[in-house]
């Protein structure tokens, strides 16, 4: 069975993946910054499923995690069929009143550790002509988004390279699915300060929404959403036809506490 390669690991969508390829009898490579949480859920998989688990203890606001990352895999000799790239967060409020160290985080989080685990794990599945990528990124990522203006640049960001490289990579057997999640029951909305807000009313479950982003990826799907309510499948439907200032006006009543 295929190992798989799991960032933001330790909480929510990226736990819950990690659940369903051991469940599947895969391996694993879990990396998260918070070592406890990490070192809790390798003890419950290896027990529940009798696969291994490696454990990275790894913050990704630090540039360099990236090649630490890909350098300790190397090292342990385990070889990356599946590279999920699921470690993000966001964070509410006008562009210019945030904090700039919490924007820079965003932006090296969100979109360039993304960019450099797929630049360095990509060389290896294309010398193997065998490899899945699945980058979680969300349904922001098809507009721009006030109070929220980085983190739905930085999910752009992070879908148009996936669209990007599914295209580069369209005489090999390796495929890259940009997944969007809508808004999901996980940690995400009170670090973002979105809990309160109309956006995350009815939000998914975790598990549900990592069932359609692990099966859009065995699937080699370009684009896949998860965890969609009618209410939000008709905001991405108008996202594409909207008058840009109408549409901007729409998101940032969602962004706004209720």
């Amino acid at each position: 069975m295929a190992t798989a390669l799991i960032t933001g690991a330790s909480s929510g969508i990226g736990a819950e993946l990690a659940r369903i390829h051991a469940g599947n009898k895969g391996d694993l490579v879990l990396v998260a910054r918070r070592r406890d949480r990490l070192d809790a859920l390798k003890a419950e998989l290896e027990s529940a499923h009798g696969v291994k688990v490696l454990v990275l203890a790894e913050d990704l606001t630090d540039s360099a995690a990236a090649e630490r990352i890909h350098t300790a895999v190397t090292q342990a000799g385990i070889e990356i069929d599946y590279l999920i790239n699921n470690a993000g967060f966001g964070g509410r409020g006008l562009f210019h009143e945030m904090d700039w160290q919490q924007i820079h985080a965003m932006i090296q989080v969100n979109a360039a550790a993304l960019a450099a685990l797929t630049h360095a794990f990509l060389p290896g599945f294309v010398a193997r002509n065998s490899g899945r990528i699945l980058n979680v990124t969300s349904t922001a990522s098809e507009m721009p988004g006030p109070l929220q203006a980085v983190y739905f640049a930085t999910k752009a960001f992070a879908a148009y390279l996936s669209n990007a490289l599914m295209e580069e990579l369209r005489d090999t057997a390796i495929t890259v699915t940009n997944f969007m999640p809508a808004a999901t029951d996980t940690e995400f909305a009170a670090v973002a300060d979105m809990d309160r807000t109309a956006l995350f009313n009815r939000a998914a479950s975790a598990r549900s929404v990592a069932q359609e982003g692990y099966a859009a990826m065995l699937e080699g799907r370009m684009d896949a959403y998860g965890g969609m309510n009618p209410r939000r499948r008709i905001l991405q439907m108008l996202a594409k036809v909207m008058p840009k200032r109408a549409l901007m006006r729409s998101v940032r009543r969602m962004q706004e506490v209720s």
